[in-house]
């Protein structure tokens, strides 16, 4: 009996025991509640009856509807390994959260992919990590884009491109290559395949007009049986009618072998006995925690009962396949129970990415006017924007949706960047005109030889220069180029002139050699700030004792050398040690005519703290791709150690910028 006439018999026979169980009591209490007549009260019992047996119906129809969809999953994906053997190798491959994952680290997990995997088992990981790549590299493309329109570029004339892009497209490339190369051949001997298991069905179908021995039939029969199991994969379109035609045409077989019960019982038994062991193990991996191993060995335990054992005697067919079924539904709900689980996850990233556009949108309405302003929202946005790529995933549902949504805070949050930024590019060029202005007083006068009277005006020019504020960034190296060029011609003429030393000089070089060899003798006291002090104040005596000629400057470097031995010999931090001599240097810098020299030393510092900056990224960058290594692995502890001395390196060079700019 099918499922559905059980189903349909069990219905009726309900039905008629409601009816007539029910009818007598709901009358009376009909009749004492409502004075209904008892033909009004019949028609409500048996309509009640009716609606409770309808749900129940439903029920039964719904469960048996989600059955047949996890079975059909499973077939499905058997079918698909069917196909090609190595599709199996994509349960094993680890999916990584490739959303977290940066440009560079995508394109180097693909090259992995590529290189340890078959092609045919990573398509589903491809696909995921394309994705990312080309939604992160397109954030990117936009960011560029605005700067670019930002610097005063044409949005036509905009083009980007980067060498991890190259990268992944030649990565990708191959990747495609070989599928389809892969696909190409199998094609051939899916096709050979297929022909070949439809000529096996034929023969199967004649051997029950075939007038021979039964031995001898049989014994072809699993000849048969055998050359099937070892025929290759066929298309995954013709896997499931090519079965079911070939089980049909066994199970006929073995309706014909009634003549001869031995044969056909024995393969009985040894089909119902592996199907039990089967049984047995499904029942096993019901009580696995592992749920996406279970569900997956699940799948092989279907593929072995359907491809690899056949029928059973009939009166344990429904029997074995309902306990089957029943172990199935076991693995599958607690599947469905895991997803549940993810799916709450990814509700939780749902709010995280909302709440980052939240607070996206509230940068974007802050009142902004400074470019210093600008500056740390267009920080705090970057930082947003890192976070919301790091939240992980969402519900698929509203991925698309979310993702615009971010774009459009993104891009809102850009255009009013953008409008004020043009509005500062006005106050640009007014201050490109001043600077311009600059230029031509200096090189009016870069040849002058009324050095009393130039030299403040070029002094003062370069002080000038300092207060006008920024200008366009195409100008600014070329403008600033110009000008430095007139300034150094005039004051390397000034040098020149000043090149014999004076009386004074040489006075000042005599007294600072005895306080040179005073020095060497010097003994600091126990105490350290009175050591300090003391060293200071040697500092200050020296620089009171005026220039020296230029060829005896050499005289200064021993005095450097000189404290900086004395500073070293006392038990201090090394940064607090390197202030007190960058404060030194500052002093003699700074007492010099020429301002070229603090200007030298401001732009070294400069470069120095972009250097570090840029050392810092990239060894955090590489801590990436770390990411399932323990914080006491060596080469991360080495890692992690040297950011730290980098950072320490960046906030003494910081202190020493600062210290300089009071100087300005």
């Amino acid at each position: 009996m099918s499922d559905t006439n059980k189903l349909q018999n069990a219905e009726g026979a309900e039905e008629t025991n409601l009816n007539e169980n029910s009818t007598g009591l709901d009358t009376n209490k009909a009749v004492e509640e409502t004075s209904h007549t008892d033909a009004e009260s019949n028609e409500l019992v048996a309509e009640i009856a009716e609606e409770k047996v309808e749900d129940e119906k439903t029920d039964s129809i719904k469960n048996s509807h989600e059955h047949d969809e996890v079975l059909n999953e499973i077939e499905e994906s058997n079918a698909e390994d069917a196909e090609d053997e190595g599709n199996k190798d994509r349960h094993k491959i680890e999916v990584k959260e490739y959303d977290t994952m940066s440009l560079e680290a995508l394109a180097i997990e693909l090259e992995r992919l590529l290189k340890n995997e078959k092609v045919q088992a990573i398509r589903n990981h491809v696909n995921s990590i394309n994705s990312e790549f080309k939604t992160k590299f397109q954030a990117l493309i936009d960011e560029k884009k605005e700067d670019f329109i930002n610097d005063g570029g044409h949005e036509m004339d905009f083009y980007y491109s980067s060498p991890v892009q190259k990268r992944f497209k030649a990565a990708y490339r191959e990747y495609r290559k070989k599928l389809n190369e892969h696909y190409q051949s199998l094609e051939k001997n899916l096709k050979q395949n297929l022909a070949d298991k439809l000529e096996i069905i034929e023969e199967l179908k004649g051997l029950i007009d075939v007038e021979e021995n039964i031995n001898t039939t049989y014994k072809h029969f699993k000849e048969l049986q055998e050359r099937w199991r070892n025929t290759g994969p066929i298309p995954r379109d013709k896997y499931n009618n090519a079965w079911n035609s070939y089980h049909h045409h066994v199970e006929m077989f073995y309706d014909f072998l009634h003549l001869n019960r031995d044969l056909r019982d024995l393969d009985f038994k040894h089909n119902l006995e592996k199907k039990l062991l089967i049984i047995e193990r499904a029942e096993e991996l019901a009580k696995d925690n592992n749920v996406m191993h279970a569900f997956r060995e699940l799948q092989e335990l279907h593929k072995m009962w359907k491809e690899e054992l056949g029928p059973v005697a009939r009166e344990h067919r429904e029997e074995i396949w309902e306990r089957f079924k029943a172990a199935t539904k076991i693995i599958n709900d607690k599947r469905q129970l895991y997803y549940q689980e993810i799916d709450k996850v990814y509700e939780k990233n749902l709010e995280k990415k909302l709440e980052i556009i939240s607070q996206i949108d509230v940068a974007t309405g802050q009142e902004s006017n400074t470019h210093g302003a600008w500056q740390k929202k267009i920080k705090v946005v970057e930082q947003l924007r890192d976070a919301f790529f790091n939240a992980g995933k969402v519900p698929i549902k509203v991925n698309e949706d979310t993702w615009a949504k971010f774009k459009e805070a993104v891009r809102t949050f850009n255009r009013q960047k953008n409008a004020f930024y043009k509005g500062l590019k006005k106050d640009q060029y007014n201050n490109l005109q001043l600077k311009l202005d600059l230029i031509k007083i200096a090189e009016d006068n870069k040849d002058s030889e009324d050095f009393e009277t130039v030299t403040p005006l070029m002094k003062k020019i370069q002080s000038d220069w300092k207060k006008i504020g920024h200008v366009p960034r195409k100008d600014s190296d070329k403008i600033w180029k110009r000008f430095k060029v007139a300034c150094n011609h005039y004051f390397d003429r000034i040098h020149a002139k000043r090149n014999a030393a004076s009386k004074e000089q040489v006075e000042a070089y005599n007294k600072k050699n005895e306080l040179l060899d005073k020095l060497k003798d010097l003994k600091l006291p126990k105490d350290k700030d009175e050591s300090v002090n003391l060293i200071k104040e040697q500092i200050s005596e020296w620089q009171k004792l005026g220039k020296v000629p230029n060829d005896k400057r050499f005289i200064e470097g021993k005095f450097q050398k000189t404290i900086d031995e004395l500073l070293t010999g006392l038990k201090m931090a090394k940064n607090e040690v390197e202030m007190i001599k960058f404060e030194n240097k500052l002093d003699v810098l700074n007492a010099s005519e020429d301002s070229r020299n603090l200007d030298n030393e401001r732009a070294f510092i400069r470069k120095k703290i972009d250097e570090v900056k840029s050392q810092i990224n990239q060894l955090e960058n590489n801590l990436q791709f770390f990411t399932n290594v323990e914080d006491d692995n060596p080469v991360v502890k080495e890692v992690k150690n040297n950011i730290k001395e980098h950072k320490e390196s960046l906030k003494l060079w910081k202190n020493k910028l600062s210290k300089i700019k009071e100087l300005y």
